[in-house]
């Protein structure tokens, strides 16, 4: 009897590790950290931004409308309800990607502005602002990237065989991933057209 328990448990912990299940959670868990890294950063970004408002507002007062559409994408970023789940649903994760972009956009149109103001430029607050956002730009690129490769490795797990049964049975799907904002545009080369001189 006794032999027998001994066997069983031995099928078990050998179709248990055949399985995948420990491997999928593995997969999970770094899915999971690689997304609170992603989260850390555009936090980071977040909270710079209102520093950086002040400090163009206070060169630049009259371009009103660059300021106000950085605090509304701000606004609107902060205003998402992101929680480690937002990872598994497709819908959710397009649109606080979407949200991030535009806010991406609209902090690219405020340094543009700040180019047309010398002082601006020249003022120590803004020089520093600018810095430590590019730096969490850098951070926020290399977070992504990271966050990219683990779910790949996470889907790769959950849809492979013989763990794609161990993932259906318990429920497990494919998790959303970064994607380019706009994958015709850049799919399509671009025309490079050269003046002709004019004839002699």
């Amino acid at each position: 009897m006794r032999i027998r328990l001994l066997v069983v448990l031995a099928v078990l912990a050998t179709m248990l590790s055949g399985c995948g299940y420990n491997q999928i959670q593995i997969n999970d868990e770094g899915v999971n950290a690689a997304w609170s890294e992603v989260l850390n950063q555009y936090k980071r970004r977040a909270d710079l931004i209102p520093n950086l408002v002040s400090v163009v507002q206070g060169y630049a007062a009259h371009e009103k409308e660059v300021l106000t559409r950085v605090t509304e994408a701000r606004a609107n970023v902060a205003g998402m309800k992101i929680t480690p789940e937002l990872v598994n649903d497709e819908a959710a994760f397009a649109k606080f990607q979407k949200a991030q972009s535009e806010l991406s956009g609209a902090l690219s149109r405020l340094l543009v502005v700040a180019e047309n103001y010398p002082n601006l430029k020249a003022d120590q607050n803004f020089r520093d602002l600018q810095a430590q956002l590019e730096g969490t730009e850098n951070r926020i690129t290399v977070a992504r990237d990271r966050y990219i490769a683990a779910v790949k490795e996470y889907n790769i797990s959950v849809r492979t065989f013989p763990n794609n049964l161990t993932a259906l049975v318990m429920g497990w799907k494919p998790k959303a991933n970064f994607t380019v904002e706009d994958e015709k545009a850049i799919s399509t080369p671009p025309v490079i057209k050269f003046d002709t001189p004019p004839a002699k």
